[in-house]
């Protein structure tokens, strides 16, 4: 098969966690995550989609402008913050394109007007993703400040691992073409949401992680015979709606929903360890 025909475990998993009640909200039927295609056109190359083995996310410089110790929060703004509002969402995914939970992601970037609070913590903070790894920032569309183009900070670290120091970037802004830092590897999906904004990217760590295999079971010729159905279980189906909990037997084995979810082809249990665990 075509390698650019395969359906990569990233997109399976972004598929399946997106149909999950934890999705981000902006996610559904919002701007696609910033490794695919535009809509229309074909986008430059930018963060790696999660094939085994893919490099993770670039580095970027921290700046000047970095402050530890910012508050735990998702949302950058109150009702009075002057700027157009941005919802930035995504997920981060470690090198065997599983979702990282527990991650950290501390952000910081400039007001409307392109200063940045440096004896506060204004459009400062950090949170944790989830369980299948996605977060969610409210915040807005930060300022220019002569010599950048417009940015956001982020610094994302998986649980007990190194930090990635990088920057957000927004696509056609004038000052991409001037901007000696920006890279289009880093640029968010952007649409318009009324008078607000919708971002989308997906980190990818240099996270060491095992895949669930997807060989084939032993059959017969090996084992004596294929495993018998444990009792409850039913096989595993297309088109079903499973809900969390819910058993079922697929090639011979034993596995259990995580998450609720309406089954299609390219979602078997072996190959969606984000949606089924071997029981």
């Amino acid at each position: 098969m075509d390698e650019e025909t395969k359906l990569s475990r990233k997109t399976v998993l972004k598929a399946a966690l997106a149909a999950g009640v934890a999705a981000p909200v902006a996610l559904i039927g919002g701007p696609a995550l910033a490794r695919t295609n535009a809509a229309g056109g074909t986008a430059p190359e930018l963060t790696p989609s999660c094939h085994d083995g893919d490099e993770p996310t670039i580095e970027q410089t921290e700046g000047p402008y970095f402050k530890p110790n910012s508050p735990e929060r998702t949302s950058l703004v109150t009702p009075g913050t002057q700027g157009t509002r941005l919802t930035v969402t995504g997920y981060v995914f470690g090198r065997a394109c599983l979702p990282v939970n527990r991650a950290l992601l501390d952000f910081w970037q400039a007001d409307v007007n392109g200063a940045y609070d440096n004896t506060g913590y204004t459009f400062r903070g950090h949170q944790y993703t989830n369980a299948q790894g996605a977060f969610t920032l409210s915040t807005i569309v930060p300022g220019l400040y002569p010599g950048r183009t417009r940015h956001i900070h982020v610094k994302v670290q998986a649980p007990g691992r190194p930090i990635l120091t990088t920057q957000l970037y927004f696509p056609n802004e004038p000052r991409n073409n001037t901007d000696t830092i920006f890279d289009a590897r880093l640029l968010m999906t952007v649409r318009d949401n009324g008078s607000a904004k919708e971002a989308a990217f997906d980190f990818v760590l240099d996270v060491p992680q095992t895949p669930t295999s997807t060989s084939n079971p032993p059959t017969s010729s090996t084992t004596g015979g294929p495993t018998s159905t444990p009792p409850g279980d039913t096989s595993w189906a297309a088109g079903t709606a499973y809900a969390a909990g819910a058993r079922v037997t697929y090639g011979g084995r034993a596995y259990v929903c995580l998450q609720a979810h309406t089954a299609q082809a390219g979602w078997e249990p072996p190959a969606v360890p984000a949606l089924w665990r071997a029981a």
